[in-house]
Order: structure tokens, then sequence, then C-alpha cells
């Protein structure tokens, strides 16, 4: 008998009550004692789980904390990098003299428009990405994308067509 037949299909719902103690503790352990974030990242985690398992992307689960803990993790690494990006923004903004500072709705609006394009290029492959960002954020042109990448125009129309692809994808989610 392999192991994808001894192995028993699961419901979210044993699975939360099995590991969801367990899950808390590993991400305030990874978040240094921050128990509201830590709460909010397992919530997360499971309803992730959930939407897996809904949408039929999920079969058999072997590993449940191996698995958990991967789509934890994940989450942890998109948090970081929503908080990178704001802080960045932030500094930036810092910058600008008084008259040219936006408002405070004006600042809200960039910040959720830029979390829905770090979003839209997620799962990107980084040379993609970094194409994309080169192009239409830094208004390169082909040949200067190229350059910098060290790949041929041909290469930066691929990654920029893959890129708009895949915002596109996500612009209906």
């Amino acid at each position: 008998m392999s192991a994808e037949e001894r192995a028993i299909p699961f419901s979210v719902e044993s699975l939360y009550t099995e590991h969801h103690h367990w899950l808390h503790g590993w991400l305030r352990r990874k978040l240094g004692g921050a128990d509201d974030a830590a709460a909010d990242l397992a919530h997360d985690t499971f309803v992730r789980v959930l939407c897996a398992q809904r949408a039929g992307s999920l079969g058999v689960l072997h590993e449940a904390r191996a698995y958990l803990t991967t789509v934890a993790r994940r989450l942890l690494i998109n948090q970081a990098r929503r908080q990178a990006l704001e802080r960045a923004w932030l500094e930036t903004v810092a910058l600008l003299p008084e008259p040219e500072a936006p408002s405070e709705e004006q600042r809200a609006m960039v910040l959720e428009t830029l979390q829905r394009i770090d979003v839209m290029l997620d799962g990107l492959p980084p040379r993609v990405r970094e194409a994309f960002l080169l192009v239409q954020l830094d208004g390169c042109s082909h040949a200067q994308a190229a350059q910098a990448l060290k790949v041929t125009e041909r290469s930066i129309r691929r990654y920029l067509a893959q890129a708009l692809t895949q915002c596109i994808l996500h612009a209906d989610a």
C-alpha cells in the first residue's frame, strides 16, 4: 500500500483543533512574543488552508505541521515585505517639502496600490519582476532594462508580457 493510499483525507476543523495551539506558539516564538500578531497569522494560515481545500488544490495531507509551517512562513514573508514597502514609502514621503506631501487619504491610497502591485507581482521569477519594475516604475527603455539585467531586449519583452499577464489575472481577483 502506497503512502497516498494510507493517508486519510483531513478536515480543516480537525486540523485546527489538533494544531492551532501549536501553530500559535510557533508563530509567537517567531515574532518574539507578539501574541496578537501570532493569533492573526495563525488565523490567516487556517483561512489559507480552508481556501486551498475548497479550491481543490489540497488533496491528502501527510505532514500537517510541516504544511502549516510552510503556509505560515509564507505569510510571515509577505507581512515583512508589506512592512518594508510601507516603511520605504513613508521614508520617501517624509523627505518631501510640506506643501508637496500627500494627505493621509492619499498616503493610504498609495500604500494600498503599492500592496496590490506587490501581490500582483508575487510569485513571478525575480528577473521578470525586476524587468517590470525597471520599465514601469523606473522608466527605463527596453534596451536599458536589458543592459541592466544582462539579457536581450527580446527577453525583456517576454518578461514584460509575463508580468502584465500576471497583473491582469490578479486585477480581477
